[in-house]
């Protein structure tokens, strides 16, 4: 099935929940509201004919610009019948949330956990939400584009002692930086 063919089947069977289907050098990509976006996964994973049953990435990203000024973006695809589609799903800044995909596809796991410790997008029913990347008491999201380069104003890891302690012994170690 061609990836328009799918996009298709997904506007007969969720016709409010899309707002834009878009095709760039093969690609297709489906920008759908968040409001039902386990129930539309679910629905791409478990028709026969579609059967996305591989979600090969799922990553945040930011347009401080837009209304809804995060996306998240699931690419899927099918290794039984090799086709892909691309769901992008928005949400607001002031409400950064999104249903968890997690049930349909379990390595959803870590791809929510690193948008979340990311981005700030929280995956309401994540089994488990803590931080993956950054350390559990890292201020702010380092990925939205108001973050400051240099990290907080003011504020050092409270680490950093401890790990320029740590690799005081890195040339004795023969450890090039």
């Amino acid at each position: 099935m061609e990836p328009m063919e799918i996009a298709e089947r997904l506007k007969e069977k969720f016709l409010d929940e899309i707002i834009q289907v878009t095709q760039f050098r093969d690609q297709v990509f489906v920008s759908v509201k968040p409001d039902r976006i386990t129930e539309m996964c679910r629905y791409l994973h478990d028709d026969p004919e579609i059967y996305m049953d591989f979600l090969a990435d799922l990553c945040g990203a930011d347009y401080p610009e837009r209304r809804q000024r995060f996306e998240v973006v699931y690419n899927l695809y099918s290794i039984r019948h090799g086709h892909r589609i691309i769901l992008k799903a928005g949400v607001s800044e002031n409400d950064p949330a999104i249903d968890s995909v997690v049930p349909v596809w379990s390595g959803a796991n870590w791809h929510e956990r690193e948008a979340c410790d990311m981005y700030g997008i929280v995956f309401n029913g994540h089994p488990d939400l803590r931080r993956i990347l950054m350390p559990e008491d890292w201020e702010g999201y380092p990925l939205r584009k108001d973050y400051p380069l240099t990290g907080p104003v003011g504020s050092e890891y409270k680490g950093y002692e401890e790990l320029k302690e740590l690799h005081t012994h890195d040339s004795e170690w023969n450890i090039q930086a």
